[in-house]
Formats: C-alpha cells, structure tokens, sequence
C-alpha cells in the first residue's frame, strides 16, 4: 500500500535548541517553523514525485533533496532535510504500486505528520497543521494514466552557430552569470523553434519544476482568456461577495482586476511580497489569508509586490476558470506539461504553486510572441501582450526592472537600464532563478530554470544580451 522512506536515521523529532535557553514565543516560533518545514518538504516530494511520473518520468527522493529542499528559507533549511518521510502509493488490484496518494512528514512526538495529497492529473495539496493523516485510496480497476500529447516543438540548431551554442550552453551552467547559480534548464527559441536547449544531470524536457512567481504571469495569461471569453474586463471591481457584505462601505470594492494584476491593490502587506508561508506550507486556503488584507492607499496609485495580489486577480475571474479549469485552460495554449495546483479546498494557488517543464513555459512565451494566437484561434485579447508588458501603472522603487501587468518589463516609464535588450523584451520571473523572457522584435523565448540557493543569483538580464548577441552572429 505504501513506499515508505525516512530520513537520516537517528534523525529526533524533539526541537533543535535547548528548550531552557528558549522564550516561551522562541518556543512557538520554532516550533511553528519545524511544522512549517514538514508541510514544505511534504508538499515538494509530493509534486516533484508525481508530476515527473505523470510524464513518464521519475524523480528521486535523493534528488529533491539535493534541488528542490537545499538552499531554501534560512529558518526552514537547518530543519528541513532531515525530518522522516513517507511516500504513500495506491495499490492497484494485482498488488503494484500506482500513482503517489500521499505524502507524510514528520514533525512532532505530539502531533500528526504533515501530509500533502495527491489527485492524479490535478497535482498536490498541503492539508492544515494538525489534519489527520489519511488512509491511501485503492486505484480503480478501469485506471489508465493519463495520456499526454506531444508538445509539438521542433528544432533548427542551425539558427545558431555551434560555438555560440557550445559557450552559452556551458555558460549557462558554470557560474558565469552568477558564482554558485544552479539551472536545471536552458533553453532559446527563435522563430518558434527550439535552436538551443541543454539540462543539468537528473533534468530533461519532462522534468517538471515548480515555477514560483512565473505562476503570477501564467494566472496573467488566464486572465487574459477570461476577458477574451467577452465575460470580464479589466478594469472590472474583483467584486468578492463578502467584501460588500454587511451594508457597509468596504474601500476593497475599488480593486479592479488590473490593480490586482499590477501590483496596485493599495493593501497593506506585512513584507515585501507578503511571507504566504501560513498558505504555502501551513494548510490554509486562499480564502483564508489572501482576501483579508485592508486599503492602506487608493487603489491604483502605489505598488506593492504581493502575492496575495495576484490571488486576488485570479478570483475576479475564478468563475470561468472554475468552469473550464485551469488545467484545461492550459491545453488550449498548448501546455499539456503543466500542472495548476490548489489549496486543500481548491483554490488555485496561482501566485507560485504550479509546475511545468522548460518546453511549456517556452509554449508561454510563444503565445505571446503570436500575440494570443494558437493554431489559428485567439486564446487571448488582440494587444493583450502589450497590455501585461506596458509599465504604465505605479512602479517599484529602487528597481532597473518596470512592472506591467503580471509581467517584469526591462524598460521603465522613463526608459530601459539593460544595454543589449530591446525596449520590448519582457519576463516572467520566480524564485530560485525560473525566467522566462520574451523579446517580441527579435521573435526569441528564452527560459532559464534553476534551483539557485538563497543568497546566489542568476543573471538573466546577462544571459538574454549574450543570447540576442549571439543569435546576430
């Protein structure tokens, strides 16, 4: 029923520091963090595990302790590795192993493992602190795994010359644009073919990989196909039905789906970003944490980046992506490899939880290069490409990069910082080095992804001017 594999043995479930040299609040603080740890490590075995494997590939646990659990939140790293897991499979009739149900990590002598589920073809979800662990379901006897169709690319490695492909390949990999950077993946598309691609030892064009804040451009993108349906407008009020509730005036109100998009709700956030830790890894929902903040500026008229933001944008339109789903969104662009995940009640947790391989988030990029065009028919709004990547709202402070509409811009209201990267070229950027950068008037994707570890960076404005230089070669 079950594939169970532990961590380092010996490996105590007590809290690392000596309790009497703890506060009571340094008590609960470790603590929460040790349970916040266990939802992280469960959570990221659970996806990288069963999204690899719907694609026909494998990950290793080795593996995602290496990648995916080495580098990460400095509260969370000393902790994270070495808490015990189980990886809980379905058993088919005849006794095999089937796809992963579950998830279970161990935190505390007194509490429950964290637990991350699995439902096959829709990805992983983190259940609340405390939830009671689940018994794995029986596979059907009528299962079949799910069957994926062929991405499509095709390559012309001549649109490039060897040696230019050679060095940016191997610099890509080797620190050059950031000592102890760590990619996975990069990979260059001119003309809407492949003309470059290259993975580190472990990774491939199935690997999937969390992509982090490229899922606020890709919840841009759903959007954008919500308002090409003719049903919403940007500049529609996200119109949350509780916000108005009461007979009262609630400032929220005036949030449009292009405030969300831009960063410019006007709510206050208690970071940069706003720490979404409580719904990343602790097992809330969406509901809960990310409608509740309140208006501190008139919306429209300071940026803020939160994630809590693009939550927001995406329940403007939740309605017709609750319809078709998002997963079944992402097919009409072409991206079979991609995974939306949700929270334990299944709000999609679009402002990072989602998984694709290199291949589809360069499907992302090219769908905006076509401007919203797919074989023929139009996913997104004529323009809407200009739209996410027009820096005309408020902008961050202290930053070379602009912002549009769910999309990094490399040029600001008062011009470009970057020499070597035309005005137009725009991206989508996440944590641990995910990129995805779209250069509409050289008609070039690039995608970097990696698993750089807190404190390193990868330099993708670097990497694009020797991309676009070399492509001129």
């Amino acid at each position: 029923m079950k594939t169970t594999i532990l961590a380092a043995a010996g490996a105590a479930l007590s809290l690392a520091a000596p309790l009497a040299a703890q506060s009571a609040q340094d008590r609960l603080d470790a603590r929460y963090d040790r349970a916040l740890a266990a939802g992280y490590k469960a959570l990221f075995l659970c996806s990288a595990t069963a999204n690899a494997e719907r694609l026909d590939g494998s990950r290793t646990a080795d593996s995602i302790h290496q990648w995916e659990l080495t580098g990460i939140y400095p509260k969370l790293d000393p902790i994270v590795r070495d808490l015990p897991f189980e990886i809980v499979r379905r058993q088919a009739a005849d006794g095999s192993d089937g796809p992963v149900d579950h998830v279970r990590v161990a935190w505390s002598d007194q509490m429950p493992p964290r637990v991350a589920g699995h439902i096959p073809g829709d990805g992983c979800f983190i259940q609340p602190i405390g939830a009671p662990v689940p018994e794995a379901q029986a596979l059907p006897s009528d299962y079949e795994a799910e069957a994926i169709p062929e991405d499509g690319w095709s390559s012309d490695p001549s649109a490039i010359s060897a040696r230019a492909a050679e060095r940016l390949g191997t610099a890509a990999f080797d620190g050059t644009y950031g000592e102890g950077s760590r990619t996975t993946a990069a990979l260059i598309v001119k003309d809407g073919q492949i003309v470059m691609e290259n993975y580190a030892p472990g990774f491939d064009a199935a690997t999937p990989q969390r992509t982090w804040s490229v899922a606020k451009s890709i919840a841009a993108t759903l959007v954008g196909a919500a308002v090409q349906s003719g049903e919403f407008a940007v500049a529609d009020p996200i119109g949350i039905n509780y916000w108005r509730s009461g007979g009262g005036f609630d400032a929220r109100n005036a949030i449009t789906i292009d405030h969300a998009l831009r960063m410019a709700t006007g709510r206050y956030t208690d970071t940069p970003g706003n720490r979404t830790d409580p719904l990343y890894w602790g097992g809330a929902t969406v509901d809960e944490r990310a409608t509740t903040w309140p208006v501190i500026h008139p919306p429209g008229t300071v940026y803020r980046y939160a994630n809590n933001d693009t939550l927001m944008a995406i329940k403007g339109v939740e309605g017709y992506i609750g319809y078709y789903g998002a997963k079944g969104l992402l097919e009409r662009f072409g991206m079979h490899r991609t995974i939306a995940e949700t929270d334990w009640r299944g709000g999609y947790v679009l402002s990072s939880q989602v998984w694709a391989t290199a291949r589809d988030l360069a499907r992302l990029g090219q769908l905006h290069l076509d401007d919203g065009m797919v074989d023929g028919e139009r996913m997104l709004p004529e323009g809407w490409s200009d739209y996410v990547s027009d820096p005309s709202g408020p902008q961050p402070e202290g930053r070379q990069w602009g912002y549009g509409a769910g999309w990094w811009t490399f040029r600001r209201p008062e011009g470009n910082a970057f020499e070597g990267v035309p005005d137009d070229a725009f991206a989508a950027r996440g944590n641990r080095g995910q990129y995805v950068v779209v250069v509409p008037s050289r008609n070039i994707v690039i995608v970097r992804r990696g698993e750089d570890m807190v404190g390193t960076r990868f330099d993708i404005a670097a990497f694009t001017r020797d991309v676009l230089a070399a492509l001129e070669d």
